[in-house]
C-alpha cells in the first residue's frame, strides 16, 4: 500500500537542542511495508508492517516500526490532503501533505491497523527500492493549449500546482477542476466560460486565477465569499463581458493584482477602498461615467484607466438631505459608526444590503439615505504611483462621487467643486 505525497520528519529533540527544521517537506512514496517476508505457512500481519519513507534522493528508504509504536494522530486537516503521525522510538512527528484526502485517510486507517496489532485489510509492499517512475506522478505542472491536449478519459494528477488550459473552447468550468485542493494557479484564459460554479471556493489553496478572454457576463456573489477572500492574490477578468462587479468583491481582502481591461464596466465596486492590499489596478478600455467614492482610499503601485468614457463633473450637487432625520437614518449611522456587528439573522436581510451600502462623508461618518451627492476631479497620483494616460490628451485626472452627511459638511467642502 502506497502514498504519494510531501513528508517531513521532524525530530522532537531539535528544540531542546537549540535547533530548527528546515521547515520543508519532500516528494516521498510512503509505503506500509512488511519487515520480514513471511515464513511458510505463516500469513503476513501487523506485527511485520513498518512505514518506509522513499524520496528521489533516497529510492531505499527510512524504515519506522509501528506495532505499538505512534503515540498519536494528527487529523484535523485530513480533508486537505494533511496529517501527521508521531511515533515513540524514534521520537520524531511524520508529517504529510499535498496528499490525495481520500487516500491519505484509507492509509491512515491502516497505518492505525498495525498499530493495534489488528489485521490489515490491504496488501503489504515489499521492502524493495521505489522506482524513478514512482515520482513521475507528483506532476505539479500542466500545460494544455488545444483542444486534442484535453483530457477526457482520465482526471487531473491530484498534485497539480499550476494548471493551463487554454485555446481548448471550453464553454463551462470543467468541475473535475475542484478536487486540485493543492492549485495554486489556474489559467482558463481565451475560452468561452460563461459561469463561474459557486464552489469554486474549494480550491483552497488559489493564488492566481486568470479568466480572461472568455465570455462572463457577471461575476459570482459565492466566488468572494468562498474561501478565496484568504488566498486569492492575483485576478484576470481582462476581455470578457462584464458590466459590473458585486458589492462583495471587496472582501477578496488578499488581493494585490486586479486586470479587468476590456469589458462593459459601467461601475468600479462601490467598496473598492476596502481593498487594502491592492497594488496594481488596470480597467483601462470600459465604460466608466464616474469612480466611486472610496476609490481615494487606494494605495497602488499602478493603474491603468485609459479610454474610459469619463464625464465632466457635474455643477450642481443632487441633494437628498432628510429634515428631520428619519429613525432608519438615525438608527443606521449610529449602528455604523459605532460599529456594531450585524446580521441577516439578526435584522431582515435588505437592512443588510442598506448598511452594506452606506456611503461615507468626507467627514468619515456614514449616511444611508439623507445626503448630499457631488462629482470632484482627482488627480489619479495621489492613489498610485504610476499612472497610465486616462486619454490621448495626456490627462491624468477622472471625476470621483463624492457623499456629504450634512449641509455643514458639503459647505466646509465647498472649494472641492467648481
Amino acid at each position: 500500500m502506497r502514498l504519494h505525497c510531501e513528508v517531513e520528519v521532524v525530530s522532537r529533540h531539535l528544540p531542546t537542542l537549540g535547533l530548527r527544521n528546515r521547515g520543508k517537506g519532500a516528494r516521498a512514496v510512503v509505503s506500509l511495508c512488511q519487515l520480514r517476508p513471511p515464513e511458510r505457512g505463516e500469513r503476513a500481519g501487523p506485527h511485520s508492517a513498518c512505514l518506509l519513507i522513499s524520496t528521489v534522493k533516497d529510492k531505499r528508504g527510512t524504515r519506522y516500526q509501528l506495532k505499538e509504536n505512534i503515540e498519536q494522530f494528527f487529523t484535523k486537516f485530513v480533508d486537505e490532503g494533511k496529517a501527521t503521525v508521531r511515533l515513540k522510538e524514534p521520537p520524531v512527528d511524520i508529517c504529510l501533505s499535498k496528499a490525495n484526502s481520500s487516500s491519505l485517510k484509507g492509509f491512515l486507517s491502516a497505518v492505525r491497523l498495525a498499530h493495534r496489532g489488528c489485521d490489515v485489510n490491504t496488501s503489504l509492499s515489499t521492502l524493495i527500492p521505489v522506482k524513478t517512475s514512482e515520482f513521475e506522478k507528483f506532476k505539479t505542472k500542466m500545460v494544455i493549449t488545444c483542444k486534442k491536449q484535453y483530457p477526457l478519459s482520465k482526471n487531473f494528477p491530484y498534485s497539480l500546482e499550476h494548471l493551463q488550459t487554454s485555446y481548448c473552447g471550453l464553454v463551462r468550468f470543467d468541475t473535475r477542476m475542484l478536487s486540485l485542493k493543492n492549485l495554486v494557479k489556474l489559467d482558463l484564459s481565451h475560452n468561452h466560460i460563461k459561469n463561474l460554479p459557486a464552489t469554486i471556493g474549494d480550491l483552497i489553496q488559489l493564488q492566481e486565477l486568470d479568466l480572461s478572454d472568455n465570455c462572463l457576463e457577471s461575476f459570482s456573489v459565492a466566488f468572494c465569499q468562498s474561501t478565496l477572500q484568504k488566498s486569492l492574490r492575483r485576478l484576470d477578468l481582462s476581455k470578457n463581458k462584464i458590466k459590473a462587479l458585486p458589492l462583495q468583491f471587496s472582501q477578496l481582502q488578499e488581493l494585490n493584482d486586479l486586470k479587468i481591461d476590456d469589458n462593459e464596466l459601467i461601475q468600479l465596486p462601490f467598496k473598492i477602498g476596502q481593498l487594502k492590499n491592492l497594488r496594481f489596478l488596470s480597467a483601462a478600455r470600459n465604460k466608466l461615467p464616474v469612480l466611486p467614492s472610496e476609490f481615494k482610499n487606494l494605495s497602488l503601485e499602478y493603474l491603468d484607466l485609459f479610454g474610459n468614457t469619463f464625464e465632466q463633473p457635474k455643477a450642481l450637487p443632487i441633494i437628498k438631505l432628510q429634515v428631520p432625520l428619519s429613525l432608519l437614518e438615525l438608527s443606521a449611522r449610529t449602528i455604523l459608526y459605532n460599529r456594531i456587528p450585524y446580521a441577516f439573522h439578526v435584522i431582515p436581510f435588505h437592512l443588510c444590503q442598506d448598511l452594506d451600502t452606506a456611503k461615507t462623508c468626507i467627514c468619515g461618518r456614514f449616511c444611508l439615505q439623507s445626503f448630499i451627492q457631488g462629482t470632484a476631479t482627482m488627480n489619479l497620483h495621489s492613489v498610485a504611483h504610476t499612472v497610465v494616460l486616462v486619454d490621448n490628451m495626456g490627462g491624468t485626472e477622472a471625476p470621483i462621487t463624492s457623499y456629504f452627511c450634512s449641509l455643514s459638511c458639503y459647505v466646509n467642502s465647498s472649494d472641492m467643486f467648481k
